[in-house]
């Protein structure tokens, strides 16, 4: 904001300079000096964003490659209890994302330089609260955020659900969501509206939904959904087939996983 402000106020400075002499080129004049003062200070502060925002990414990403790591080691040699396995891994999660938060946070100074920073690290904040389950954090956030991509887009239809929205709210939001999405785009934006209406049982509303996506979007998930909503079997509609991304909304919890347990020996010891 304060970036634009500045570039207005010296092209507006340049402008009225330029009218005294140069009469009909003072607009232009005006407005040049504007851009050039915006996108010179743009420059400026560029790299300083780019850098935090690296710096959270890589948080992020080494974050999860050493959980990934944890996760692999547990597949050979299973812990000795599930819950608390699951329990170390919400820990661990939960201290890179809130240490990455800690990065984005860093930009709080140069919000008000650019008017699209406050909406993108709203929107990165808001996402990685998502993932902390702190939805009061989401709340405060989500009218500044940003719905672009598909995840986003769920994600708001998701909090929705969940708040019990009125049918006809979370119809409008689903419409003008699916209407931002480009062609072959957004399977999941169809298949968590599709769980509300199966939820409540509007199961021609849920059908038509799905054929709609399934004209648009080749995804053998909605495809087997479509299927069994017009079979009337509601039971087998499932977007388990989205694995993390349907669980990541958090309206449905992930199957338990099965831990094989190692075969012992005969003085009881495994192998």
């Amino acid at each position: 904001m304060i970036t634009l402000l500045l570039s207005l106020m010296l092209g507006g400075a340049a402008g009225g300079v330029s009218a005294v002499w140069l009469h009909w080129w003072a607009l232009p004049i005006g407005v040049a000096t504007a851009l050039v003062a915006l996108f010179a200070t743009g420059r400026v502060l560029k790299p300083r964003i780019e850098s935090h925002m690296k710096r959270a990414q890589d948080i992020l990403a080494n974050g999860q490659k050493r959980l990934n790591h944890k996760v692999a080691q547990w597949q050979i040699r299973p812990p000795g209890s599930v819950r608390q396995a699951q329990l170390e891994i919400e820990r661990d999660q939960r201290a890179f994302i809130e240490k990455a938060l800690e990065e984005i946070n860093r930009l709080g100074p140069w919000e008000k330089w650019s008017l699209l920073l406050k909406k993108q690290t709203a929107t990165t904040k808001m996402q990685l609260h998502w993932q902390l389950r702190d939805m009061r954090e989401v709340d405060a956030l989500m009218p500044r955020a940003m719905f672009m991509d598909p995840m986003s887009l769920a994600m708001r239809l998701a909090r929705m659900i969940m708040l019990e929205a009125p049918p006809e709210k979370l119809r409008k939001t689903f419409e003008k969501s699916v209407a931002r999405l480009r062609y072959k785009q957004g399977a999941l934006v169809y298949a968590t509206y599709a769980w509300a209406l199966t939820q409540r049982n509007e199961l021609d509303a849920a059908h038509k939904v799905l054929i709609d996506a399934c004209d648009k979007i080749e995804n053998e998930t909605l495809k087997r959904n479509k299927e069994a909503i017009a079979n009337n079997q509601p039971k087998k509609f499932s977007n388990a087939g989205f694995a993390d991304e349907w669980y990541a909304l958090w309206l449905e919890e992930p199957p338990k996983p099965k831990v094989q347990r190692q075969m012992p020996t005969r003085g009881g010891r495994p192998f």
